[in-house]
């Protein structure tokens, strides 16, 4: 069965109201935004019932289905499986061979149970990789959970879909510039835990989601194959996009996944974003604006709230075919400099109640992460602040957690390669049981 964006939205905080609606205490619309949506129709309507066609809305911004029933279909007895509980797997070995540098022995794509933004019960998917090479380290062969920079829309952009596919089928060129990262850990012996972190919405950027795939696809990989993986250590990694995952499986693991906290060596973060507010405010409007509007329609997707505030042409575009996009464009649509205000329907859109109330739900500063900490960014990132990763990683010492803070060279995809040999020692280190270094 082929999932029903429909029957998700069910399990969705029915709290929006339907578009078109005047919201209590948010701004009136610009002039500017008065004339798109008296220029630009509304999306054809076959029902005067608000709650169907916020419904239809809903289902028109959702990503298209792959074709493969393992990322599309919703299982029906979700509600009797505990976090992490195993769904279904698939040996995948041929298809990620290919993309190899490194020999592997299996690659398995795993389905698990996990949990939406909202609380409610909710499916996974990750992609577990077994190198060749043997681990020459002590204890069991660990495992090296990467949170690839995904930043995409359509669901066939996901690792799981590429490591399990051929080369040529609905590529997605970003996931291709980060294998590097992939192939040095197998060269180490360790396993490979590729999670689909955008969770099935595809709700790029939406911590809560991410942290939850991230940590129930640990709680899979150490129930799975006999488990081979039940005690080895694990480390989570991420840079950019991925570090947002990372980032959040840190923070969320107390209060989501407390029995990892002594299965989870650490958790590395590179270039990561840890305030939404400043970053949005920073995109606006300029040359990274593609990806303030790509991950402003994917959070929707998670929170169904923000839907009222969609005007006519932001509705168009968000159910149109860039719905499907995956990293290597939402970038590039940042030419247009289009700033928020022009796909709302209220002023000032980033300064609204409900904009704030959108942060504070992806806000996790107030967290203090349940593992070690290794932070690092590029000194000259002209997109995400390095002082917020600072002032991060300065909160977190306060709060007693082992971490360190590295400022590499480069801006922010330089910085992902002269981030590599700092963060490759630390990861060792970890997966070897040694102490954490702090520089608190």
């Amino acid at each position: 069965m082929l999932v029903s964006p429909m029957m998700l939205l069910a399990e969705q905080p029915a709290t929006a109201q339907p578009p078109d609606t005047p919201i209590p205490g948010a701004p009136g619309p610009s002039p500017l935004q008065q004339w798109i949506d008296n220029t630009v129709p509304a999306l054809p309507s076959t029902s005067q019932d608000p709650a169907t066609e916020q419904t239809a809305l809903w289902n028109a911004i959702q990503s298209p289905p792959t074709d493969d029933p393992f990322f599309d279909a919703r299982p029906e007895n979700l509600d009797t499986l505990e976090p992490g509980g195993i769904i279904e797997s698939r040996d995948v070995t041929g298809d990620t061979a290919a993309r190899m540098v490194t020999p592997i022995r299996r690659s398995q794509l795993l389905k698990f149970r996990t949990t939406s933004a909202s609380g409610t019960p909710s499916f996974g998917t990750a992609t577990l990789i077994t190198p060749a090479a043997a681990w020459a380290g002590p204890g069991p062969q660990p495992v090296e959970v990467v949170a690839l920079p995904i930043n995409s829309l359509g669901a066939h952009c996901t690792p799981g879909y590429q490591l399990s596919h051929g080369i040529l089928d609905k590529p997605n060129t970003d996931i291709t510039v980060f294998l590097p990262s992939i192939w040095w850990a197998l060269s180490q012996g360790h396993a490979v835990l590729v999670p689909d972190h955008e969770g099935p919405l595809m709700a790029y950027a939406e911590p809560n989601v991410a942290a939850h795939v991230i940590l129930d696809s640990i709680r899979a990989t150490r129930t799975v194959n006999s488990n081979e993986f039940a005690d080895s250590r694990y480390v989570v990694s991420g840079y950019s996009g991925g570090a947002i995952a990372s980032y959040a499986s840190a923070m969320l693991l107390h209060e989501y996944a407390p029995e990892l906290a002594d299965v989870v060596a650490g958790v590395a973060a590179g270039g990561v974003v840890t305030d939404n507010r400043d970053v949005a405010h920073r995109f606006n409007g300029n040359i990274s604006s593609g990806i303030l509007l790509s991950v402003a329609l994917a959070v929707a997707r998670e929170h169904p709230e923000m839907l009222p505030y969609m005007n006519h042409l932001a509705q168009w575009v968000a159910s149109s075919p860039l719905k499907d996009i995956c990293g290597d464009a939402d970038g590039p649509l940042g030419v247009v400099g289009f700033p928020m205000d022009v796909m709302a329907n209220v002023g000032d859109s980033l300064n609204t109640p409900i904009a704030n109330e959108m942060f504070d739900k992806l806000n996790l500063g107030d967290r203090t992460s349940a593992v070690p900490l290794y932070i690092y960014h590029g000194a000259l990132d002209p997109w995400i602040p390095l002082e917020d990763a600072q002032r991060t990683a300065r909160e977190q010492c306060s709060r007693g957690v082992p971490s360190v803070f590295r400022v590499v060279p480069g801006e922010h995809l330089i910085g992902y390669a002269t981030g590599s040999p700092g963060l490759d020692d630390w990861i060792l280190a970890r997966l070897r049981g040694e102490p954490a270094p702090t520089d608190c």
